[in-house]
């Protein structure tokens, strides 16, 4: 059973400079909570993807950082959440190459595989949220 053992750090996304805050305050968390340094730069990418996902698509949102622990297993969760205008259709949404907003589409599918689990929750006209969680090894 997954369980939050650290209070979550919240980041509102309102603008491209908000992305960076995201990135900064993860990678800080990440360092705490025992990361090393090439996963501190994964997890801040995946952060950047979906915080630049919530500014093109929703233009605000919030990025909810915390430490989560399964048994012995320690790791960090991202939920990235938005009201904005949802996701018709996940599936093709992960596919690389995939973008209704002219992007290369590497965003989601990039996510997937920078992290160790991704969920995606969707509600067309209603937002989305999805959550992305990384393990220590």
């Amino acid at each position: 059973m997954v369980t939050l053992v650290k209070s979550e750090v919240r980041v509102p996304i309102n603008s491209g400079a908000d992305i960076l805050t995201a990135r900064l305050a993860g990678r800080q968390l990440a360092s705490e909570t025992g990361f090393n340094n090439s996963d501190l730069t994964v997890i801040a990418t995946a952060i950047s993807e979906v915080a630049r996902n919530i500014v093109q698509y929703a233009r605000k949102g919030e990025i909810v950082l915390g430490v989560v622990q399964d048994g012995n297993k320690r790791g960090l969760r991202v939920e990235a959440r938005d009201d904005g205008p949802g996701i018709a259709n996940i599936e093709l949404a992960m596919q690389d190459g995939y973008s209704t907003g002219g992007g290369l589409g590497l965003g989601l599918p990039g996510t997937r595989r920078l992290m160790d689990e991704l969920q995606v929750n969707s509600k067309v006209g209603r937002g989305t949220t999805v959550v992305a969680t990384k393990w220590i090894r």
